[in-house]
């Protein structure tokens, strides 16, 4: 019989992993659910909920740091943010609608858990990048706590990084803190409409080698671009290539145009503005060009220059983001489709993560990218030392880790 384990405090937390420990028996851990979907199917018999565990806990504006626990929604974050005109800079996506949920469930311990950041990587870097410290109970049911409240914090080992896309296997958070920024106060994006992949590579280099400091560039071709609820971008009835620009409102304007300019090569350019651009770079953030269908998805990593040929080399339907260095793949059959994505990125160093399958497909397949032996037995290593009796989200990314 299926048990839910809902711990209200760090205590709680560590006596349920001990008893899990003791009775040798595997936990499903999640907190919102919102990505419980993604991933090998587990075999937990018991489900360990920490969405009990939420809350801010310590909110610095002026130190731009926040502390919570791992459960707090993401939206809770965002508004209390949103008060002293800062935010999560790394730009956690919503995979909910993707995946068939409600939006606004993803947690703060779930997008740290899967080290999930949106389009403004290219320029913040990933969540793993303002992930300050936290307090966890790892699989042996004993407590530790890694970092601090301050960038620069060298005692120990730096365990932020090896929680941070460990997707629950290695411990139980029972408390994050993270860095956080302050919000541009002006948005615009730039688009050039008509072009192919490689047109839009050579123009998003051109944007992210230029002074202006884009922080988004995507591309998305005319069946993705006519999914937007962006009324400029669906009735365009072309392909779109999208440079975000943020920052004062002067510079803004400076950069826009500057850009424009310099992008003129590629075809006439127009602009989004305050709503309608913070409305397209969330459809591009959560992936909603493939939300509401029952497709295959894949989220494939590769060199920005090697995006639009993985793509056009692909069946399906993808769109690029991160200037290109990030592929979202919608394809119709399952069959083989695993086999020609890792075909694709074989010769470029890339790697591809199934995000959207059936269950069976989930469990027949690598999810993750494959690991070279070296990774893989430093994996096992890191897994055999946090949970060696494997109690924590078995199976979740690789057969037995």
């Amino acid at each position: 019989m299926t048990t839910t384990l809902k711990p209200e405090n760090a205590g709680q937390v560590r006596d349920a992993i001990a008893w899990a420990v003791a009775q040798e028996t595997p936990l499903e851990v999640l907190g919102g659910g919102s990505k419980r979907a993604i991933g090998r199917p587990g075999n937990a018999g018991h489900t360990l909920d920490l969405s009990a565990l939420r809350g801010i806990t310590l909110y610095e504006a002026e130190e731009l740091v926040l502390s919570a626990g791992p459960g707090t929604p993401i939206a809770e974050i965002d508004a209390a943010l949103g008060e002293f005109n800062q935010e999560l800079a790394f730009e956690p996506p919503d995979y909910g609608p993707l995946l068939g949920q409600a939006a606004g469930a993803g947690t703060l311990g779930g997008v740290i858990a899967a080290n999930l950041a949106g389009p403004r990587r290219i320029k913040a870097g990933a969540a793993r990048d303002h992930f300050l410290g936290f307090a966890a109970v790892s699989g042996r049911g004993e407590a530790f706590k890694s970092g601090g409240r301050v960038v620069k914090n060298v005692t120990g080992y730096d365990l932020c990084k090896v929680l941070a896309g460990s997707w629950g296997t290695l411990g139980a958070m029972t408390q994050v803190t993270v860095k956080v920024l302050p919000a541009a106060p002006k948005l615009r994006t730039v688009l050039i409409l008509g072009c192919d992949g490689h047109q839009a590579t050579a123009a998003m280099t051109g944007a992210l080698q230029s002074p202006y400091e884009v922080s988004g560039a995507a591309f998305l071709p005319a069946a993705s671009a006519a999914r937007s609820g962006v009324d400029y971008v669906c009735r365009a009835a072309a392909s779109v290539i999208a440079i975000r620009i943020e920052g004062p409102d002067q510079s803004v304007e400076y950069r826009c145009a500057a850009l424009r300019a310099a992008l003129a090569e590629f075809g006439p350019t127009e602009e989004l503005h305050g709503h309608n651009s913070a409305a397209f770079w969330r459809e591009v953030r959560d992936v909603l060009p493939f939300a509401g269908d029952t497709r295959i998805v894949w989220k494939i990593s590769v060199p920005p220059s090697d995006g639009a040929r993985v793509a056009d080399s692909l069946d399906g339907d993808a769109f690029l983001d991160w200037g290109g260095g990030l592929i979202w793949l919608a394809v119709d059959a399952a069959d083989g489709a695993h086999q020609a994505v890792r075909a694709a990125i074989a010769g470029c160093g890339g790697h591809a993560t199934l995000i959207r399958a059936p269950a069976e497909l989930r469990a027949a397949i690598a999810v993750f990218q494959p690991e070279e032996p070296g990774l893989a037995r430093l994996s096992a290593g890191l897994k055999a030392s946090f949970d060696p009796r494997g109690v924590l989200n078995p199976g979740r990314i690789y057969a037995g880790v």
